[in-house]
């Protein structure tokens, strides 16, 4: 049996703020279990619209997610711990490398989920064994509305993009909670601060925004090449580039970023090999190959199928003919989301005359509908080739 603590003088939120950012928390703050109304009513618009898309665990939990109190009666606070990771390199400028992947700048590192538990149970441990409390936490997997929940401690507010705003951190801020039994004085809530810019959707690739505040994850790169499972649709590959998994365009122009402080821990430092690799490498990965290089990151998650279908989009849209054959070498492949996106690679890479043969040769034995209607479209538009 644990034995209690010895209280400090401090009063609790300083005790536990003191505490969290002794653990490596970079940002620390307090409100009560439960959100404003409009952070219900927005999520259940949202759903009702099928704005979504695959995500029906968000449709599944909606009502927890909106009523913290619902998913804990007995919950009466909520800490919120911020973990800054605002990157030292411009996280888009590979996107000027056509031949390279582009990354989230989160996911080149370790996963964030194994970084962020490891420091929030000795917070929650200490809430209980200090106080009494009895505590729940939570790392973005749970369902838990963290942004509006966030923006009430004072951390940041809710900017265009729908993420979070720091004006220490900008829009680098990774998220994790604590509810507890615990009665905790709230924090004053921080101004929307995002003003008249609007940066963040001028940018947007898909134009994913219906409008300030209102995000379609239909049409965002960040769900499609993370949490979609099917094909991903011809409107938008184009677009994509040579964005491989998430997109850090409209976190990246963020202005409140040139105040971003640079994170304390190295737990979020980028792998060099990820920071861009090189499509065709990633082209003949195997799932034992997938799981060797992602081994301990995010992207692991996702798997290899819909990983190298990423990779294959990336690679029709480099214009570098002589990438062709790690495309054409896929054709065989046993995932119909990896061949499908092969044939509309090779469709881009290849002459008119080039990808007829290769129909001729590959489409009369395709048994999915879905490749088999890759191979039936006309060739698309091409890039202008790289050599």
């Amino acid at each position: 049996m644990i034995a209690a603590r010895k209280r400090p003088a401090t009063p609790p939120k300083e005790a536990i703020r003191d505490f969290a950012l002794g653990q490596g928390f970079d940002a620390v703050g307090f409100t009560a279990a439960e959100l404003a109304p409009q952070a219900s009513r927005n999520l259940a618009e949202f759903i009702a619209r099928g704005l979504h898309g695959d995500m029906g665990w968000l449709a599944a939990n909606a009502e927890s997610r909106a009523h913290p109190r619902a998913l804990w009666p007995q919950a009466k606070s909520a800490v919120v711990l911020g973990l800054g990771y605002a990157p030292a390199r411009d996280p888009l400028a590979a996107l000027d490398e056509p031949s390279r992947g582009v990354i989230s700048i989160y996911a080149q590192g370790r996963d964030y989920h194994d970084v962020i538990k490891k420091r929030l149970r000795p917070v929650a441990r200490f809430i209980h064994e200090t106080y009494g409390a009895e505590v729940k936490l939570f790392v973005d997997t749970a369902p838990v509305m963290e942004k509006p929940l966030a923006a009430k401690t004072g951390l940041g507010w809710q900017g265009k993009h729908t993420n979070l705003v720091s004006r220490r951190f900008g829009s680098w801020l990774f998220l994790a909670e604590i509810l507890t039994t615990l009665d905790l004085a709230p924090d004053e809530a921080e101004a929307d601060n995002c003003g008249s810019c609007q940066a963040c959707l001028d940018i947007c690739p898909t134009r994913a925004f219906l409008g300030p505040y209102r995000l379609d994850a239909r049409r965002c790169i960040s769900y499609l090449t993370i949490e979609h499972k099917g094909h991903i649709a011809r409107e938008f590959r184009a677009a994509m580039g040579n964005r491989i998994y998430g997109c850090d365009d409209c976190l990246a122009v963020c202005p409140w970023n040139k105040f971003a402080e640079a994170p304390r821990a190295n737990d979020f430092l980028p792998r060099e090999e990820l920071a861009a690799p090189k499509l065709v490498t990633l082209a003949r990965l195997d799932d034992a190959g997938f799981r060797k290089l992602f081994a301990g990151t995010a992207i692991k998650r996702t798997g290899r199928d819909r990983f190298v279908r990423n990779v294959l989009i990336a690679l029709g849209n480099s214009g570098d003919t002589q990438a062709a054959p790690a495309a054409e070498a896929l054709l065989a492949d046993s995932s119909p989301l990896v061949r499908a996106m092969a044939v509309w690679a090779l469709s881009r890479l290849l002459s008119p005359r080039a990808f007829a043969r290769l129909r001729a040769r590959h489409a009369a034995g395709e048994a999915d509908p879905d490749v088999h209607a890759e191979w039936d479209r006309a060739p698309a538009e091409r890039p202008v080739a790289t050599t």
